[in-house]
């Protein structure tokens, strides 16, 4: 096991267990982080999330660690958004106009566009353009394990580390320092997801 903590924030997502299963067989034991206080004995976060921005913004904030979570980001400190943690990183969503994300990211959250797509986009679908630390290593076009409805747009394409084509391509994931997020779920794309959340433990 890695000597490096990473904290999973535990505001209530659905995806929290295999989170951290995934964490323990990629070489770290989690810590479980429910208060603000906690993150001073971490040396990275992985936010999860899963269901509806909305929610998952209100339970961030009910749980006293929005602003925390906020504030570790904005220092460039090691983070890891998967799916929801991802889009919570962008000003807003189209999913819940007038909600606020952290804003540590310059753009939006869009949905995929109503018609021949079928939406959500669900399954596995391959990666181009990858760069950057989470890919040390990897093929060209290695596939993740996508499940979802909304993907961010962000104002500054030089974050984008990994691109995905549904319909259209989309940013897949973002890179900026040690802030990391992807709109795939690692804990459900088996070696190649491992092999990601090895690549951000080695970071540490």
């Amino acid at each position: 096991m890695s000597k490096k903590s990473i904290g999973v924030i535990d505001y209530g997502s659905g995806n929290l267990r295999s989170v951290c299963k995934s964490l323990e067989v990629a070489g770290v034991a989690p810590i479980l982080i429910t208060t603000a206080a906690q993150l001073a004995n971490v040396d990275a976060i992985v936010v999860p999330g899963q269901g509806h921005f909305h929610q998952c913004a209100a339970n961030l904030r009910a749980s006293g660690m929005w602003d925390s979570v906020r504030e570790w980001t904005l220092e460039g400190r090691p983070y890891l958004g998967i799916c929801l943690g991802y889009q919570l990183l962008f000003e807003s969503s189209e999913e819940s106009p007038g909600v606020p994300g952290l804003g540590i990211l310059k753009g939006r959250v869009v949905r995929f566009p109503i018609g021949s797509l079928k939406v959500p986009h669900m399954g596995w679908n391959t990666l181009s353009d990858v760069r950057g630390s989470l890919y040390t290593d990897f093929p060209s076009d290695v596939s993740m394990y996508f499940v979802h409805s909304f993907y961010p747009v962000p104002e500054d394409s030089g974050v984008i580390s990994a691109v995905c084509d549904y319909g259209a391509p989309f940013a897949a994931s973002v890179s900026l320092g040690a802030v990391h997020a992807t709109q795939f779920h690692p804990e459900k794309s088996q070696g190649a997801g491992l092999a990601l959340l090895r690549n951000f433990i080695s970071t540490l």
